[in-house]
């Protein structure tokens, strides 16, 4: 898995306006948003002439169509001008990089569907929305100054003039303290619920020099993650369990109940209206997401503490459960799996520290012993404990996080990125079907 070159983080700034900065900060906001509408039409008509260009030249241009200066009296549209008095010229730029990039998208979606790529064969077109909930971009300077971490000056409209006002930051993160982030032009947001400024940051890590260790991760449904830190040598240094218990209980009792509302809507026969219990799914995709990142914290902290070379995953991309009735508890537990959302996550942060993110072949990791006792049995009463050839109870998945790890070993250190056996002795299992064993095998030589 590819780390990405570029990493864009972004931070929420809570602010702590007076009852007369809410009055100022709505007035900011939709009056942009009235400019914003204003130059999608004139950006979406001139099109022809506006695609070709790159973002530097697109905003001169639009300016030559509808902001009169000294030197340019004549233009195309000067209703802006009077419109938007005094509109400032930052604001301005901000809202017609945002325009042009709404145009764009509709243009390009436009231009798949007319040429057939669609979800469905009779879907209907996309439509041009200029009237989208968009929140102004300040420019250092010219739309807001900083006064340490502690208050901003954020230049504001009072519904006759642009002034500038200062607000109190009551939340910020840490992201502002690292010396090799790059702090970006921040996004006023203010709605009836939120007031705060979104801050993005260009992160930059720094070159690590990790140990000689990987950070495993077995993900289950039993356990919500299961880690394990191996060492090239097979050793293993660290083991820990994740379940997050109680929000799992609290998204399974709110799915629950969508049956009891459902057999009582529609009693027998009947139908289920469009968006029913949306408000509930919606629910236990937020807790989802908390889930998410919890277990994702907790995997890059290990990882972090270990200074590992690299965070392993299974691959388990297009994996279908087989297992569990129509509408069982085990189908209901595979649904909620969140294997994606968690490998996602901890791709994420482990990247803004400057670390990698492997993934291995998922196949046999928890039916093969770590040990190389061959396969293991599964308990019929508790699947979670797996019965070695030898007798021995094992956690089951405790033993699919080592050969994860020995996998994620031996594909970094092999020459040519494989992650199995250097053996290709008749008889034995595939190459890739590495265990913790292997790892033993291989440093064996090395200690004598």
């Amino acid at each position: 898995m590819k780390t990405p070159t570029k990493i864009i983080r972004t931070d929420k700034w809570q602010l702590n306006p007076t009852p007369d900065q809410k009055l100022l900060f709505g007035e900011t906001v939709k009056v942009y948003r009235r400019a914003c509408r204003y130059l999608v039409g004139i950006i979406y008509t001139h099109w022809s002439d506006l695609g070709s260009l790159t973002a530097d030249l697109l905003t001169p241009a639009v300016e030559r169509l509808m902001h009169q200066t000294a030197k340019r009296p004549d233009i195309k549209y000067p209703q802006f001008n009077k419109a938007f008095y005094k509109f400032p010229s930052y604001y301005r730029r901000a809202a017609i990089a945002f325009a042009a990039g709404l145009v764009s998208s509709y243009v390009t979606r436009y231009s798949e569907w007319r040429s057939g790529t669609r979800k469905r064969r009779n879907a209907s077109p996309p439509r041009l929305n200029a009237n989208t909930g968009c929140y102004p971009a300040l420019y250092k300077g010219q739309c807001y100054k900083l006064h340490g971490f502690d208050q901003v000056e954020i230049k504001v409209f009072n519904g006759s003039d642009w002034i500038w006002t200062g607000v109190q930051i009551t939340g910020l993160r840490e992201r502002h303290q690292v010396a090799s982030n790059k702090m970006m032009s921040p996004s006023l947001i203010f709605n009836e619920r939120y007031c705060h400024l979104s801050v993005p940051f260009n992160c930059k890590p720094e070159k690590r020099k990790p140990e000689a260790n990987v950070t495993a991760v077995d993900l289950g449904i039993n356990t919500t993650a299961t880690i394990a830190v191996v060492t090239h040598s097979g050793t293993v240094i660290h083991r820990e369990f994740i379940h997050p218990g109680r929000d799992i209980d609290r998204r399974d009792k709110r799915l629950k109940s969508v049956s009891v509302r459902a057999s009582k809507t529609m009693g027998k026969g009947g139908k289920l209206h469009k968006g029913f219990c949306s408000k509930t799914y919606q629910k236990a995709a937020r807790i989802n997401n908390q889930i998410g990142h919890i277990v994702s914290k907790r995997i890059v902290q290990i990882a972090d503490q270990f200074n590992s070379e690299a965070i392993v995953f299974e691959n388990l991309k297009g994996w279908k459960p087989k297992g569990g009735r129509k509408r069982s508890n085990l189908r209901q537990r595979f649904h909620g799996w969140l294997k994606a959302k968690i490998r996602d996550f901890t791709l994420e942060k482990w990247a803004e520290l400057g670390g990698k993110v492997i993934e291995v072949v998922a196949a046999y990791t928890s039916k093969l012993a770590f040990d190389g006792s061959g396969k293991v049995k599964r308990d019929s009463k508790n699947y979670a404990l797996a019965t070695f050839s030898s007798g021995k109870r094992f956690n089951a998945d405790l033993n699919g996080a080592y050969n994860i790890g020995a996998r994620g070993v031996l594909k970094l250190t092999h020459r040519n990125g494989s992650e199995g056996r250097s053996s290709k002795s008749f008889g034995r299992p595939p190459r890739s079907w590495a265990s913790l064993c292997d790892l033993w095998a291989t440093a064996r030589p090395r200690l004598a």
